[in-house]
């Protein structure tokens, strides 16, 4: 439980295989004992780095709650874990609690500090393609317009979907999954979700390359900020922070990105965002 100057704290895509992100990594520290941290995925490629990541957070903050991204989920040649698809999922999850890190896996917890009482539920959601742009394409010609221009995820080659026959089925029985858990939960307590990819396509309009949009989200999961009752959506993968309102529902996309990128633009909302007590009203 967090004491009363506790916060609840967030980033993403830390990707600590990278010299100048491990860095970042060790600098994250609470700026009180009672700070919770929300890590949304992309903490790196290896389970080793992973591991490491995760273990220094937890050492450091009250409690770390964890949701892989695609990252993690990748079964590179040089890890020493070659696990794939769910099974690298399952071995995440053990090495997580291991930790002391909650997993989606985990009952949500409730968070006490102030602006609360608040549950906090981390999801794996996965995408289906279905963000693509213009959404009358078909998939097939998404990928095709992809790899002619040179944007092609890394995914499509290192995330394997094992034991499901495609990223779409292992996205589907995600999202019935976490849908389940979210409709059981009491609706007299608003909810801070957080998951590695976006909510809303909308959310991808922003990006530099618009075919990267197909590996980004789902549209099953586009309107659960009106059907359940969120504080507030934590998110990552787009490497795009800032804070949005959509329906009233605050988003924070709380990306730390990689060392080209934030060498450009810096880190002007921080590198850990507070999620609780809210810090005010962002842009729509």
């Amino acid at each position: 439980m967090a004491g009363a100057q506790g916060r609840l704290l967030a980033t993403s895509d830390l990707h600590a295989g990278v010299a100048d992100n491990r860095r970042i990594v060790e600098s994250l520290r609470p700026e009180a004992a009672a700070d919770w941290l929300i890590v949304a995925g992309d903490v790196a490629e290896r389970s080793d780095d992973v591991a490491w990541a995760l273990r220094l957070l937890a050492e450091r903050f009250e409690r770390v709650i964890w949701t892989p991204g695609n990252h993690e989920l990748w079964t590179p040649r040089e890890d020493p874990v070659q696990l794939r698809g769910e099974a690298r999922y399952r071995f995440l999850v053990e090495l997580c609690r291991d930790l002391g890190v909650v997993t989606p896996e985990d009952p949500f917890l409730m968070w006490q500090g102030p602006g609360g009482p608040v549950a906090v539920a981390p999801i794996f959601t996965l995408y289906d393609y279905t963000f693509r742009r213009p959404r009358s394409m078909s998939k097939k010609q998404s990928l095709e317009l992809a790899y002619e221009a040179g944007v092609v995820c890394t995914d499509e080659f290192l995330l394997h979907p094992d034991p499901y026959p495609s990223i779409e089925d292992w996205c589907s029985a995600r999202v019935a999954e976490t849908e389940r858990r979210l409709a059981e939960h009491d609706p007299a307590i608003p909810l801070v979700v957080a998951g590695h990819w976006p909510l809303l396509p909308d959310l991808t309009k922003t990006l530099w390359r618009p075919q990267f949009a197909q590996w980004c989200g789902t549209e099953l999961t586009a309107r659960w900020h009106v059907r359940f009752r969120l504080e507030a959506v934590v998110y990552g993968h787009l490497h795009i922070p800032r804070t949005t309102w959509h329906d009233g529902v605050r988003f924070e996309e709380v990306s730390i990105g990689y060392p080209r990128e934030w060498r450009r633009r810096g880190h002007p909302m921080g590198l850990l965002r507070q999620i609780l007590p809210s810090a005010g009203a962002g842009t729509a």
